[in-house]
C-alpha cells in the first residue's frame, strides 16, 4: 500500500459505478423503441455467442420500431429465435434480411413491475458507492495508523469521500427519477 491516498481513484471508482448503473437501465425496457434494449441478447453463431449489433445494424426508425438489418441471410432465423427467446416479451415481424420489433404499449402491472426492478437496481448501485466510501475509509485509517498522513489529512479526505459518495447517490437518484418518469409514461 502506498504512504500517499489517492481520492481520485476512489472517485474514479464512483464514476464507474455510476457508469454502470446507466448501462443496466438502459436494458430496461420502456414504452419507447431502444436499441440498448437488446445488448443482453446473445446469438449463438459461428460457434461462439455474439451480440445482435455485431451480426446486423440495428436503427430506431420510429418511436415504438427497432429495425434490424442482419447482414448474413443464415443468421435471420437464428436472431428471430434468440430475439423470442429474450425477457423482452416482443415477437419479430421478418422481412427478408430485415427484422423489425414493434414495441407495444406497457401494461400497468408491467410498469409497476419495471419500476420495483429500477428501484432495486439503484439500490444495489448506492450500495456500490457506500462500499466504495467504506473501502476509502479503511484506507486512511491504515495511513493514519502508519503516521503516513496527519489526524487533520486524515479527517480532510475523509469529508472529501464523504462529499463524493453524497454526490454520487444524488447522481444515482436524479438517474432513477428520470428512468422512472420514462417508465410511467404513457
Amino acid at each position: 500500500m502506498s504512504s500517499e491516498f489517492n481520492e481520485k481513484h476512489y472517485s474514479a471508482k464512483m464514476n464507474k459505478s455510476i457508469q454502470s448503473f446507466k448501462k443496466d437501465i438502459s436494458t430496461l425496457r420502456t414504452g419507447r423503441a431502444n436499441i440498448n434494449m437488446l445488448d443482453t441478447i446473445k446469438v449463438d453463431v459461428y460457434g461462439q455467442l455474439m451480440p445482435i449489433d455485431q451480426l446486423a445494424t440495428v436503427s430506431v426508425p420510429e418511436a415504438r420500431l427497432i429495425s434490424i438489418q442482419v447482414w448474413d441471410k443464415g443468421n435471420v432465423s437464428i436472431i428471430d429465435s434468440a430475439i423470442q427467446k429474450s425477457e423482452l416479451g416482443i415477437n419479430p415481424q421478418i422481412d427478408g434480411q430485415i427484422i423489425r420489433l414493434r414495441i407495444p404499449d406497457l401494461t400497468e402491472e408491467r410498469r409497476k413491475e419495471l419500476i420495483k426492478i429500477l428501484k432495486n437496481m439503484g439500490e444495489k448501485s448506492k450500495i456500490s458507492i457506500r462500499n466504495i466510501r467504506r473501502e476509502a475509509n479503511e484506507e486512511l485509517k491504515n495511513n493514519l495508523k502508519k503516521k503516513f498522513i496527519s489526524e487533520d489529512q486524515s479527517k480532510n479526505y475523509e469529508k472529501n469521500i464523504q462529499n463524493l459518495t453524497d454526490k454520487s447517490i444524488e447522481e444515482i437518484e436524479k438517474i432513477l427519477t428520470d428512468k422512472e418518469k420514462e417508465i410511467s409514461q404513457i
